[in-house]
């Protein structure tokens, strides 16, 4: 049942997308961090992590009754990535020498493009529930940058 979710969540949304990346579901994530989806980019696929998605849900929602919502979000997000015309480029830029300023900038840019394209992928989805992930995901990237500028 659960690997149903996770399954039906993820071929939804490449359907929505129209595009061809590949989503790989997976157990865990093999770090210690709370990861619950990631783009390889050198593979050009998506990766979501089953218990860590889980965990997610319950820190912020408190329950997993919306587990299916939260996992499309985190999958749109990710889709994001693989859909971003601008990433490689992005990614490039923080190779590069630059203020750390500058790399606060382009690490939220980045992922504040991710967050439009999964916006406009869920349109459907309750706007409050959708900021409040957003919002969590952006926290460091934004607290980082404030930081960089003070």
């Amino acid at each position: 049942m659960e690997d149903e979710l996770f399954n039906r969540a993820a071929e939804e949304l490449l359907i929505r997308s129209g595009g061809s990346t590949e989503i790989i579901i997976e157990a865990r994530f093999p770090g210690s961090r709370l990861v619950g989806g990631r783009y390889h980019m050198a593979t050009a696929k998506v990766y979501l992590y089953k218990e860590q998605l889980k965990e997610q849900c319950l820190e912020l929602f408190g329950s997993l009754n919306r587990l299916r919502e939260y996992v499309a979000v985190v999958c749109a997000h990710e889709l994001g990535h693989a859909e971003d015309r601008e990433l490689v480029s992005l990614s490039n830029r923080l190779d590069e020498e630059i203020s750390h300023r500058e790399h606060a900038e382009i690490a939220l840019q980045i992922e504040e493009n991710a967050w439009r394209y999964a916006e406009s992928l869920l349109p459907d989805i309750d706007p409050e529930f959708m900021r409040t992930i957003i919002d969590e995901s952006l926290y460091a990237y934004r607290r980082k940058l404030r930081t960089a500028i003070a």
